[in-house]
């Protein structure tokens, strides 16, 4: 018990910076979810379209038996999957479109040379 009475007096002179540092570190966390909203907004017709095909292709699958393996392999084969096909391909990453793409440790590089000054 003594010990934590010391350690209380000894952080007695720095307990408003302790204080003042978590308000403020409070006040940031609950800020940050805001930031979201400056964020490009997505058209909401364009998924209305895409979640209404997909529902209808999903209630003709419900109707029929289930597919043979040929079937779901000749599907799979159009697309990214079965279920998704081709939609949204062009957003996906994927070796053939990210050649170009600069990795995350050269990315910290190039900033922590800019900030040093050796770039």
């Amino acid at each position: 018990m003594k010990i934590f009475t010391v350690v209380l007096s000894s952080l007695r002179p720095v307990r408003f910076l302790i204080v003042a540092f978590t308000c403020a570190l409070l006040l940031l966390s609950s800020a940050v979810p805001a930031f979201a909203i400056s964020s490009p907004q997505s058209d909401p017709k364009d998924a209305t379209t895409q979640l209404l095909g997909t529902q209808r292709e999903a209630d003709e699958v419900a109707k029929e038996p289930p597919p043979g393996l040929k079937e779901v392999q000749k599907k799979s084969n159009e697309g990214l999957n079965e279920v998704q096909g081709a939609a949204d391909i062009e957003k996906q990453k994927r070796p053939d479109n990210s050649q170009g793409a600069t990795s995350v440790r050269d990315e910290v590089e190039n900033f922590l040379g800019k900030v040093t000054g050796n770039k």
